[in-house]
C-alpha cells in the first residue's frame, strides 16, 4: 500500500516537471555599449616633466609648482621662503647691534644703548646666541629651498598615480573581545 501511494505521488510530481518552463540559461542579445573608464583621467606621461618641474624650482622657487598645475603650494613656499629670510635678517640685525657695541666699548667708547644695562660678558654672549641664530636660520632656509625642488620633482613623477576610489588605505582599531586586546591595523581594499 505504501508503494502504491509513493507511486501516485511520485507520479503526480513527475508530470509537474513535464510543463514548459522558461529557458534560464539562454544568452541575452542586448547589445551592450563599451565604456572606455580611462579616457581623459590620464595624460600622456613624459618623462622628462619631473626634471623639467625639478630645474624650473631651482631656478626659481615656486617655478615647478607652477608648471606642475599645483598653483595652491605657492603661497606655502614663499611663506616658508620668505619667513626663513625675515628671521635671518632679524637675527643678522641684532648680530651686528652686540657686535658694534661690543667694538665701542673695545675701542673706548662708553655712549652705545647698552652701557649700564649688559656687561662685556653678555654682550658677547648675545653675539654668541645670534650668531648661533643666524646660522641655524640660513639652515633652514636652504632645507626650505631643496624642500621645494623636491616638492616639484615628486609632484610631477606622481601626477600618473591613480588615485580613484577603487584604492583606499584605511587603519582600524579592532577590540579582541577574548583577551580584550586592542589591535591596530591597516587595511588596503582594491576593487576591480
Amino acid at each position: 500500500m505504501k508503494i502504491k501511494i509513493l507511486l501516485i505521488v511520485f507520479a503526480i510530481f513527475s508530470t509537474f516537471q513535464l510543463k514548459a518552463q522558461k529557458d534560464s540559461l539562454a544568452l541575452r542579445t542586448e547589445r551592450i555599449a563599451e565604456v572606455n573608464d580611462q579616457e581623459g583621467k590620464f595624460k600622456e606621461y613624459n618623462p622628462l616633466a619631473p626634471a623639467k618641474a625639478a630645474f624650473y624650482s631651482a631656478i626659481f622657487p615656486g617655478l615647478g609648482q607652477i608648471y606642475n598645475g599645483r598653483y595652491w603650494k605657492l603661497p606655502i613656499v614663499y611663506g616658508a621662503l620668505g619667513t626663513s629670510v625675515a628671521i635671518y635678517i632679524h637675527n643678522d640685525e641684532q648680530y651686528n647691534r652686540y657686535r658694534d657695541a661690543y667694538k665701542r666699548r673695545l675701542a673706548g667708547y662708553n655712549d652705545d644703548e647698552f652701557q649700564g644695562v649688559l656687561e662685556n660678558d653678555r654682550l658677547i654672549d648675545a653675539q654668541k646666541q645670534f650668531r648661533r641664530n643666524k646660522e641655524l636660520t640660513l639652515l633652514v632656509t636652504a632645507a626650505i629651498y631643496i624642500l621645494n625642488i623636491v616638492d616639484a620633482n615628486v609632484d610631477a613623477h606622481l601626477q600618473q598615480f591613480n588615485v580613484s576610489n577603487d584604492l583606499t588605505l584605511n587603519p582600524a582599531i579592532d577590540v579582541d573581545h577574548i583577551n580584550r586586546n586592542i589591535n591596530y591595523g591597516l587595511s588596503l581594499n582594491i576593487k576591480f
